[in-house]
């Protein structure tokens, strides 16, 4: 069988541009070992982490797929099934498993297949994980989401709700901002267009105790100004800085982290050891309506590049998916 599989064809110098990627084809064996598998991708996760990740020109892009599985001789992931994995950006993969996180033939009838790789996948487990084991929310606090319209930033703030919290955020376009106060946010502002100290203030009138920073750079230093003594920290992502060209400046958070004793934790969603866990609670929590899921899909694997540089500029409201 014939895989088309993408890879680095230049150095990313800012924004990627549609000439950075290369499509190229591999033959692939369907005659199996013991313990492995033969997969064809259903739908392509273009997540922003790819951005920043080392991938040598003419090295394969890495990246999560929804797959199904064509052939099997490994009991764990049986024919037929459907398994979330994390072997890049290609059509069809012979492994042992070895990248895959779960099956996922039991997904919720009113969503759609897509979310496999979105609220039930890698992002929706990341917002599980990381808010609940580093911001440690408690009912009646105030949870601070950034990128709060984005894959991730979605779903931490439903679940935050969930949880009896005060949830604020900051999107990139007005009409995210209707989008999350949609799906649950008690408030939240255009960072393009406010002033982003007056926003927290009114958002946040008694402080922020948890954050989950998906953005970084100078909006991180201004919410910790706005944090109360004892705030948690978790670090998703920085990509207020993934297409810069110089080093992106920032207020220093140092005063502010020793005075009220902050907790800042980096968060690397591979570290969690319960992913099927995270995804039976969001599984349950999306069959009792309890948590809402918007996708902004692209066709074919030939899009998956400008879906991925649409996402990487905000293009997107929740989960950017590619369907094969």
């Amino acid at each position: 069988m014939k895989s088309k599989v993408y890879v680095k064809a230049a150095e990313f110098v800012g924004h990627p541009k549609l000439t950075d990627f290369k499509i190229i084809e591999q033959e692939v064996s369907e005659d199996l070992q013991d313990g492995e598998i033969l997969t064809e991708a259903v739908c392509i996760s273009p997540d922003p982490y790819t951005r920043v990740w080392k991938i040598d020109v003419g090295q394969e892009f890495i990246g999560f797929q929804l797959a199904r599985i064509l052939k099997s001789k490994n009991a764990e992931y049986p024919e037929g099934s459907l398994v979330l994995q994390q072997t890049g950006w290609r059509t069809i993969t012979k492994s042992k498993g070895e990248q895959a996180w779960y099956t996922c033939d039991d997904l919720p009838k009113n969503i759609p297949q897509s979310s496999a790789v979105g609220v039930l996948g890698m992002p929706g487990v990341t917002a599980h994980y990381g808010l609940l084991t580093f911001c440690e929310p408690k009912k009646g606090e105030t949870v601070m989401v950034t990128g709060a319209a984005g894959a991730v930033g979605t779903i931490v703030g439903q679940i935050a709700k969930i949880l009896g919290c005060r949830v604020i955020g900051c999107c990139g376009s007005d009409e995210k901002v209707e989008y999350v106060k949609s799906i649950g946010f008690d408030a939240a502002f255009n960072y393009k267009t406010s002033d982003w100290d007056k926003a927290l203030t009114e958002a946040a009138p008694d402080g922020i105790d948890c954050y989950f920073d998906n953005v970084g750079g100078k909006m991180s230093s201004t919410v910790m100004n706005k944090m109360n003594p004892n705030g948690r920290v978790a670090v998703c992502g920085s990509i207020s800085s993934y297409n810069s060209t110089e080093p992106d400046m920032a207020p220093v958070i140092q005063l502010n982290v020793v005075v009220k004793c902050l907790r800042i934790t980096g968060l690397l969603v591979f570290n969690n050891s319960d992913k099927k866990g995270s995804y039976n609670d969001l599984k349950k929590w999306l069959e009792e309506g309890r948590i809402q899921t918007r996708e902004t899909v692209s066709k074919g694997f030939e899009n998956i590049p400008q879906a991925f540089m649409n996402m990487l500029k905000g293009g997107n409201i929740g989960k950017a998916v590619v369907v094969l």
